[in-house]
């Protein structure tokens, strides 16, 4: 109920008159029965906008930060997250993956849309990264097709660290769905949850036209911010005065 209530009343107008979406290949979106939206992820924006233009109901893995951050922000945050109906995910651990995976394939048992991020987590500089088989994993057990999205300029509208979205057009672009039915049963094999994951990739990238990474994120952010700490290190700033 008040999944409708955010959708077409309270964030759904606001969103649409921040951003003034452009929508390309909606037409790509089953209408009906289970589905894996698989997106590119460059804003905090992306959770709130594509729902709010999809005809159907759309259910994220969101990380777990989103349902426990601190101050007067987060618990709005976690109060949208959670009325949206959102499913939260601890990506601290291999167990904690795996639950995310039971999570997805609960809903998609249920005939419905379930959208992901398989690079893991936001694009920190615009580029799209390396994406993990979770994905892939879910749509082999499942038997679904996964539909690729791009999402285009809302990494300029909103980066990361920007709380307010500047007021800019963006485009969300649908991809023709893709039927990895070839291989059915085959869920346990590394090598192919790496193709399927890859194909997905590449799709996505099609569609975004974003420069590519053949690294995960996750690792990327973490090296580039032990390299700061370490030139800040090396050369601190003097004292001012």
């Amino acid at each position: 109920m008040f999944y409708c209530l955010l959708k077409y009343v309270l964030l759904g107008p606001l969103l649409r008159l921040v951003f003034r979406p452009r929508i390309e290949g909606l037409e790509n979106v089953p209408a009906a029965g289970p589905a894996i939206i698989a997106g590119n992820h460059l804003s905090f924006s992306d959770h709130f906008l594509m729902p709010a233009i999809l005809k159907r109901r759309i259910t994220f893995l969101a990380k777990a930060e989103y349902f426990t951050g601190p101050g007067v922000k987060g618990r709005l945050t976690a109060f949208f997250f959670r009325s949206a109906g959102q499913i939260p995910v601890d990506r601290s651990s291999k167990e904690a993956g795996q639950a995310a995976v039971r999570e997805g394939l609960g809903v998609l048992g249920k005939g419905e849309l379930l959208g992901i991020y398989p690079e893991g987590t936001r694009s920190h500089d615009g580029r799209l990264y390396k994406g993990k088989v979770g994905v892939a994993v879910m749509a082999l057990t499942a038997g679904v097709p996964v539909v690729p999205c791009a999402m285009i300029g809302t990494f300029e509208a909103q980066p990361p660290g920007r709380l307010i979205p500047r007021i800019r057009p963006v485009t969300i672009r649908f991809g023709k769905p893709l039927d990895f039915s070839r291989f059915a049963g085959m869920e346990g094999h590394k090598t192919v949850l790496r193709a399927v994951t890859d194909e997905i990739m590449y799709a996505i990238l099609t569609l975004s036209e974003q420069e590519y990474v053949d690294q995960y994120a996750a690792v990327v952010k973490t090296r580039q911010s032990a390299q700061r700490g370490e030139k800040q290190r090396r050369f601190p700033r003097a004292p001012l005065g």
